[in-house]
């Protein structure tokens, strides 16, 4: 498994937080959001997901990964 954290964003509110974990649960991966420090740490498993499709199920919820 393969821990990563991307600086995130948008993020402001529990919405926010429910849609990207729920987005990173679809994918396989656990996601967890700190709305303070904008950030999400992520771990998943690389010989599944790749970091990109990661950022790009982040960005379809809406925010930007940076």
């Amino acid at each position: 498994m393969k821990h990563i954290t991307l600086n995130v964003a948008g993020m402001s509110c529990g919405h926010c937080v429910q849609s990207i974990e729920g987005a990173l649960k679809k994918l396989g991966a656990q996601g967890s959001v700190e709305l303070g420090s904008k950030t999400v740490s992520i771990e998943y498993d690389e010989t599944i997901l790749s970091l990109e499709s990661i950022k790009n199920a982040i960005e379809d919820q809406g925010y930007e990964v940076k």
